[in-house]
């Protein structure tokens, strides 16, 4: 057992254990200050250690993979780290670069996270094309200068630590190893080297190793519980490996039959993929003495657990929940995916913005989109943000798919910037009712106006016509949705704007004369929503779920839906109130059009990024599968257990959403490029 006297083993276990002690404690704050998951309330406390455990295998891989170009220095026959200082120092100059990127990588992801509720992948990179405005959203919303200092702090502490084991065990005196024990030692050090990289050490296949991966921190199938088991590096590592194929034809085509149904074509053709309908003039039109203007609303970051209609005990938004008395009403209204961007898009397309890498509007191939708005034809058409509609190159879809549009953004302002995100809601609103004031009055108008105040920094600016921030206590607001209580104040001044607009709307005279629709974007990182239903913190859904009222009091009668409803279903739906005739091609659908598949089923995807949790949501259940059709689970979303898979109680519902699933999410990949204008 001489070999156990070597310098260098010294150093690499010593190495191996200062990196995975401190990536272990990197885990501890993430648990306790970041991740959603409270041991022994939202899960037991065997499957919480079981993930962590999963989790600390990463790391140990991780601290290995760090250690090992080091100690190839060290271990070479003549020329090497221990007898040469130029080696040496090289050694050490990698160390304290890696761990400068690696506790980069460890902070932004603690951030990513926080924000998003989603760990570090290949995804953030998006932002980098956005650079100046990610950096000054960063700089208004969190510490910068004193989470700086901590990353310093933290790898040059990790640098001395390995600096003192340095000196301590390869600077000491040799002592002499026979060449057989060396021999033994080496080839027991690489079997348990490989198996700590490995990761697992039992059901290994020597001819086809599969190696501890990121989907095995997802085996109990609750997202949050499985990002516990994530390593930010290695996470974000094995996303860029994952190939940016447009579409799966095959899979399209497997499915053809399924979705083209699910759509209505009334000519199926699985050779040309035929998603084409001929939608003719509905029976269910109002009647209309005169066009309706209508104005989309878009409610930055708002979902249904903010909203007192929806449960919420502080009753945040009175004028929203006064208007959904007034309103169509719909309580199970889903985006398809999560994000601004991504929201912009399929509400103008149609199609739900599954693109893995990067949001659709980033690609400049597919940005000049068919669209439903352009049905408007003989409108005014106008898109309305108080900040930069560069951000996600959101402009670019907005200029070559809505045709005639008069994009207005900052820069056009009469108002300040209050912050990173343009001028505020209330100025946008303002604004925006001053230039629909003076449009000329030979026609209609269409308008989108797309909010940013209910977002971080979450800004509550001085001029802001008497609106009043009440200090609760973070207990308070939390128990009830929210994050801080700046969050919750952000909401409350998002429905003040949108009160005051209603006012503004009746003063310039068009309030009764338009159809609002006010939909939000998606909903943010929540702390306690005890008031809904388990299965929508439980299964994600509250990212998803998100409130849509149709506001129109010349024309709508109050109404309240129960049916499940998506986002790409507005446009079809407004075409078919206003006795439209129109051709289409993608996801949407008239709401008061019978469905095919029975109960309406909407598509969503659960878990963005390289490696998608894509599902299936109807009134009552949610399919959920991974991207590539595997696991496929059902849950019951009244139940007080909704992550039990509930696919033998239910086999019908099972067999129905199945096929619908996997067939609506690949055919959204396909019509991202066939809905392309030529």
């Amino acid at each position: 057992m001489a070999w156990l006297q070597s310098r260098r083993l010294h150093f690499l276990l010593g190495g191996v254990l200062i990196l995975f002690l401190v990536f272990a404690a990197l885990r501890g704050v993430f648990l306790i200050a970041f991740s959603a998951v409270e041991p022994g309330v939202d899960q037991p406390w065997s499957l919480v250690l079981e993930t962590l455990g999963v989790g600390l295998r990463f790391d140990l891989r991780l601290a290995i993979l760090v250690m090992l170009p080091f100690m190839f220095l060290a271990w070479l026959p003549l020329w090497n780290s221990v007898r040469s200082k130029v080696l040496r120092r090289l050694g050490r100059s990698y160390l304290l670069v890696v761990l400068a990127l690696l506790f980069f990588m460890y902070f932004l992801d603690f951030g990513h996270y926080a924000y998003l509720g989603v760990r570090l992948n290949a995804s953030v990179l998006k932002f980098s094309e956005d650079a100046l405005i990610s950096r000054q959203m960063l700089w208004e919303s969190y510490p910068v200068v004193w989470i700086c200092l901590g990353w310093l702090a933290l790898t040059l502490l990790t640098f001395w630590l390995l600096g003192l084991l340095e000196r301590v065990t390869l600077d000491r005196p040799a002592r002499p190893i026979a060449l057989w024990p060396r021999i033994w030692g080496s080839a027991l050090m690489t079997v348990v080297v490989f198996l700590a990289i490995l990761g697992r050490t039992s059901n290994i296949n020597l001819e086809n190793p599969v190696p501890l991966r990121w989907n095995d921190a997802f085996f109990a199938g609750d997202s949050q519980l499985g990002a516990l088991g994530l390593n930010p590096v290695i996470f974000f590592y094995d996303t860029l490996k994952v190939p940016a194929e447009r579409y799966d034809l095959g899979q399209v085509r497997e499915h053809y039959s399924v979705v083209s149904e699910y759509l209505g074509v009334s000519q199926p053709d699985i050779d040309q993929l035929n998603f084409t309908r001929q939608v003719a003039v509905q029976p269910h039109r109002l009647d209309l003495s005169e066009r309706p203007n209508v104005v989309f609303i878009m409610l930055e970051s708002l979902g249904t657990t903010a909203v007192g209609a929806y449960g919420n005990p502080l009753q945040p938004t009175p004028n929203i929940d006064r208007l959904a008395q007034q309103s169509w009403f719909f309580r199970h209204f889903y985006v398809p995916v999560t994000g601004t961007a991504k929201t912009v898009w399929a509400s103008i397309t149609g199609i739900p913005d599954v693109s893995r890498q990067e949001t659709a509007t980033r690609n400049p191939l597919i940005t000049n989109q068919h669209s439903l708005i352009n049905e408007l034809r003989d409108y005014h058409k106008l898109y309305t943000i108080g900040g930069n509609s560069g951000w996600a190159n959101m402009n670019a879809l907005i200029r070559q798919s809505v045709d005639d549009v008069q994009l207005y953004e900052e820069g056009y302002w009469q108002a300040r910037n209050v912050d990173v995100w343009g001028v505020s809601d209330l100025d946008l609103f303002k604004e925006t009712d001053k230039l629909l004031r003076e449009l000329p009055k030979d026609k209609p108008f269409f308008a989108y106006i797309q909010t940013a105040g209910n977002h971080r920094p979450f800004t509550i600016p001085q001029d802001n016509d008497g609106f009043e921030v009440i200090e609760r206590s973070v207990e308070e607001v939390q128990a009830a949705g929210s994050r801080s209580v700046a969050q919750y104040n952000a909401v409350r001044l998002l429905d003040f704007n949108i009160g005051r607009f209603m006012e503004m709307a009746e003063a310039s005279g068009y309030l009764h004369n338009t159809i609002f629709v006010m939909f939000g974007d998606h909903n943010t990182r929540i702390a306690n929503i005890d008031y809904m239903k388990p299965a929508f913190d439980k299964l994600g859904l509250e990212s998803n779920n998100v409130p849509l009222l149709i506001y129109a009091p010349g024309y709508l009668e109050p109404r309240e839906f129960e049916e499940a409803v998506g986002l790409t279903d507005l446009l079809p739906t407004l075409a078919g109130l206003l006795g439209i005739e129109y051709e289409t091609r993608v996801m949407g659908r008239d709401l008061f059009t019978p469905a095919p598949e029975g109960e309406r089923v909407v598509p969503l995807v659960l878990r963005e990024g390289s490696f998608p949790l894509i599902g299936a949501v109807s009134k009552d259940f949610l399919l959920q599968m991974n991207h590539d059709g595997t696991q496929p689970s059902l849950h019951d979303l009244h139940s007080d257990t909704p992550l039990d898979n509930v696919a033998e109680q239910y086999p019908e519902e099972y067999q129905r959403l199945l096929p619908l699933t996997r067939g609506l999410y690949e055919t959204s990949r396909y019509m991202l490029y066939d809905n392309v204008r030529k």
